[in-house]
Formats: structure tokens, C-alpha cells, sequence
């Protein structure tokens, strides 16, 4: 007596061992390509300034706003309303670090030139400060709680998405009545900050913007007698991704004194370092 059998009876165990060999190499995939996203590729790139700038600053941030559907902007605004303690400024810096360090790279000035910029405000003790670059309100959470009483903040954010993530940083920190937070670009606004905001010159400057107009914007001011004598610029990054022609005229004008301060660029081992210029008259 025959028996009939179906192509299932051979196709069954053949297809269920397949399918365990399919899950397996994609599971095996995802895990390597977790490794790779997680410690691998950061790790490679993290003693060289160029190749970190591109992973963490393009390909890493495309693939997260792309996951997540939102912005690292606000990201970390998250990050800071979970951990950070609100009107706590420290514990909003604290906040950002950890996540930075722990989840994601950003391009505040970090926790190691953070301290030289820390340093450098409380030997100026200025009155009024002015700020290129906000991105989240970082650096401007910094430098605000270490101002003295009445002394102000000017800070100027070219992009109105990072700017209204800063805002709201500020606020969590609770140093909103010493900064000014103004959306725009920095050729457009600074020749008219002495009209809007009453200021005459400027005790210290952090530039810490687009590279390229660190100095366009020196100049700006200069032409603008927003500098007086012992007004302090300390500009961020003058190494990586660098700001090669702002140094060399910082370095070499007479109407300045320069000292660099060597660090790292925020949250890796590549060399940075920021650059110390008082303004001699």
C-alpha cells in the first residue's frame, strides 16, 4: 500500500529551520549594527576632531531624527525636564553633560572647556555679556549663573528651532532675568544692539557661532564700538573644526593681547581649545 506524501511534509521542517536562520542573522545584524552605532564607530572617531564632527554632527544625528521623529534640539530639552532640577542651573549643566556623555554627542562647549569658560567669566566679573551662538542655551546657562546681580546676557541664535529649545532651557534653569535671547543673524544685530538694548560696550564676548564669522563678527563689533578697553572675546572650537584666519588676526593685531587655552572638542579626546583675546583699545 503506498502512501502519499506532500511536498509540506518535506517544505515543513525545511521552512521552520530557514526561518530560525533568518531571525538569527537579523538579529545578529541589528546587534552589530548597534555595536558599531553605540561604542564601535564612536570610539574610532573619538581622537580625531574631523571624522567625530562628521559621525555625531550628520550621520548619527540623521539616523536619531529619523528613529525618533523629533530633533536632538529637543532631545535634550527631554533630558534636562527628567533629570534636572528646575531653577537649579548647575543641575540643568549636569543634565545636558550626562546626556551628551551617555546618550547622545552635542555641540555645547562641554563639561571641560566649560570650566575654562567658568574660569574666565568669574576673573572678568563682567556686567554685560554677549554671546554668539546659543544652540540650547548651554554656555548660556553657564555663564549666567556665575553673572552678578544685575549684570545681563545677550545671546544671539541664528536658528529659531535651536532658539526656542534654548528658551526653554533657560526657563527650566531659572536664569531667564539675566538673558536676553534674540533670534537672528549675527551681522544683522549686532550694529543694532546698542539701540535695542541700551548696551555701550561689552565686558566679555563668547563666540562660540558659525566659525566663519568669528572674524567678520570681531571686526562688526570693533566698527561698532561694542568693545572697550579689557572687554575679553573667548571663542570656542578656534581648533576643531577651527578658525584659522580669526586667529591670525587675534594673534597678530596690536589692538589685542591672546592666550590659547588647549582642551578637547565637547565630549571626546580630539584637540580643541579655546582662544582668550582682551581687547587693548
Amino acid at each position: 500500500m503506498w502512501t502519499s506524501v506532500s511536498a509540506n511534509d518535506f517544505c515543513g521542517p525545511f521552512h521552520s529551520h530557514a526561518m530560525r536562520w533568518v531571525v538569527a542573522y537579523a538579529t545578529g545584524g541589528a546587534l552589530l549594527l548597534y555595536t558599531l552605532y553605540k561604542w564601535l564607530i564612536p570610539g574610532a572617531v573619538r581622537y580625531h576632531g574631523g571624522l567625530a564632527l562628521i559621525w555625531h554632527s550628520v550621520i548619527a544625528e540623521w539616523i536619531l531624527d529619523t528613529l525618533t521623529r523629533s530633533t536632538r534640539p529637543q532631545r535634550l530639552l527631554a533630558a534636562v525636564h527628567k533629570k534636572a532640577t528646575r531653577g537649579n542651573p548647575r543641575s540643568v549643566v549636569k543634565a545636558i553633560d550626562e546626556f551628551c556623555n551617555q546618550n547622545e554627542w552635542a555641540m555645547n562647549v562641554g563639561n571641560e572647556k566649560g570650566e575654562i569658560l567658568d574660569r574666565v567669566v568669574s576673573e572678568t566679573n563682567p556686567r554685560c555679556v554677549l554671546e554668539l551662538g546659543t544652540y540650547c542655551g548651554y554656555s548660556a546657562v553657564r555663564i549666567a549663573a556665575l553673572l552678578p546681580p544685575h549684570a545681563q546676557l545677550i545671546t544671539l541664535e541664528f536658528n529659531p528651532d535651536n532658539a526656542a529649545v534654548a528658551r526653554q532651557v533657560i526657563a527650566w534653569a531659572g536664569v531667564g532675568d539675566k538673558v536676553r535671547l534674540v533670534q537672528g543673524e549675527s551681522g544683522e544685530w549686532i550694529p543694532k544692539l546698542k539701540e535695542h538694548f541700551g548696551v555701550q560696550t561689552f565686558d566679555l564676548v563668547f563666540l562660540d557661532h558659525w566659525k566663519n564669522r568669528y572674524l567678520l563678527d570681531t571686526k562688526l563689533m570693533e566698527e561698532c564700538g561694542l568693545l572697550r578697553k579689557g572687554s575679553v572675546l573667548l571663542a570656542d572650537n578656534v581648533v576643531c573644526p577651527g578658525a584659522p584666519d580669526y586667529l591670525e588676526y587675534i594673534r597678530t593685531s596690536p589692538r589685542y593681547k591672546s592666550q590659547y587655552f588647549k582642551s578637547h572638542l565637547e565630549y571626546t579626546k580630539a584637540e580643541d581649545g579655546l582662544e582668550k583675546s582682551v581687547f587693548l583699545g
